[in-house]
């Protein structure tokens, strides 16, 4: 999960699960950890707080209802394969709860505890936590392409995909919102693997982002 920088320029946690917060747009290679401090952030119009419900969750999932000013795009069609169809769609949930439980300000928010496992998991709630310290959380629009979606077997999978970053930002909860640049930086490549549980749903066990990747540039 490598996201916005203002927050943490570089959360490295474990080589399975590198997770990062990074500004989307911000060049951020020669910043400090040490430096990585909440500096006043620009004044933007305030977004609208109220909830806007995703697409209806299959039967037993978590219900996810985000702020109407977080949007999302998927370029990501159907491969006319039905496990491979169910990776790509339990992966948008995931990458939505996330954002959930970081609107929340809870790190072990149940919905995205639902799609993560293992050292995703552990990666992932660390990665959550610099967003409830900060009191901050994300707006703006995601955009995902350019998927490559791979099955092993009856219960292993992987999936590489981009990230546009551009215009998405951190918002902090006094609704000042830290508008950076697009650059470089703002395009993320992640691989993630899966494992297709008990219940029938992909889960994410590892996760790895390579921020400014050539194969995700526009």
């Amino acid at each position: 999960m490598n996201r916005r920088p203002t927050l943490l320029a570089a959360l490295t946690l474990t080589a399975a699960a590198a997770l990062t917060l990074s500004a989307c747009g911000s060049d951020d290679s020669s910043k400090n950890k040490d430096n990585d401090k909440i500096a006043g952030a620009d004044t933007g119009s305030e977004a609208s707080a109220s909830p806007t419900a995703s697409d209806p969750a299959p039967a037993g999932r978590p219900k996810i209802e985000l702020p109407s000013d977080l949007s999302y795009t998927f370029d990501w069609p159907k491969t006319g394969n039905k496990e491979k169809d169910a990776i790509l769609a339990d992966s948008e949930q995931s990458i939505k709860a996330v954002d959930l439980a970081i609107v929340n300000q809870d790190a072990i928010d149940k919905a995205y505890l639902y799609y993560y496992e293992g050292e995703a998991a552990a990666g992932t709630q660390t990665f959550i936590e610099a967003y409830v310290k900060a009191k901050a959380r994300v707006t703006g629009a995601y955009r995902f392409y350019d998927p490559v979606v791979n099955t092993r077997g009856k219960d292993r999978g992987s999936l590489v995909y981009c990230e546009d970053q551009s215009k998405a930002y951190d918002m902090y909860l006094k609704k000042k919102v830290n508008k950076t640049p697009a650059s470089k930086n703002s395009y993320v490549l992640y691989n993630t693997q899966l494992r297709k549980n008990d219940e029938g749903v992909w889960v994410i066990e590892k996760i790895l982002s390579q921020r400014g990747s050539d194969r995700c540039q526009p």
